[in-house]
């Protein structure tokens, strides 16, 4: 008997196929008006939105202040900015020792008071500079836009 032979197997073709495109991401939504408005009321950033006084010798804010405060964290809550605090007092007997440590503790209560009032800690530069020397009230504490 002879032995038939087998039929080879058909050898395996590469398939190629068309990768399919894939949609584009939706638009941005439009944020809600309101949210435009408070973004809009925003300065540029290195602008100071707020001056935030102090008595002399004191760290404690006033409820005025504390008011000032409380609208500035509502205004930046929907946004990702960032607040640079700049303290300074004045030095009795020229002690720049002191005033430091004084504008240290002013800028603390000011950024205290906006981790109360709903904003993350990470957002809050702070910066005690003692001594103003840039001509402006001795007993403050600016408050600065940052990117």
């Amino acid at each position: 008997m002879a032995a038939t032979a087998k039929p080879a197997a058909p050898k395996a073709s590469t398939i190629v196929t068309a990768k399919k495109a894939e949609p584009a991401p939706p638009p941005p939504k439009a944020a809600p008006a309101a949210k435009q408005q408070r973004l809009a009321a925003l300065p540029p950033t290195g602008e100071e939105l707020l001056q935030i006084r102090f008595r002399p010798d004191s760290s404690v804010l006033t409820t005025d202040e504390e008011q000032r405060l409380k609208d500035l964290s509502a205004q930046m809550k929907p946004t990702q900015a960032r607040l640079q605090l700049k303290a300074y007092a004045e030095a009795t007997g020229n002690n720049t020792s002191k005033a430091r440590r004084l504008s240290l503790s002013r800028a603390l209560a000011v950024r205290s008071f906006l981790i109360e009032s709903g904003m993350k800690s990470t957002r809050i530069d702070v910066r005690a500079l003692g001594i103003a020397r840039d001509g402006g009230p001795p007993d403050r504490v600016d408050v600065l836009l940052t990117d």
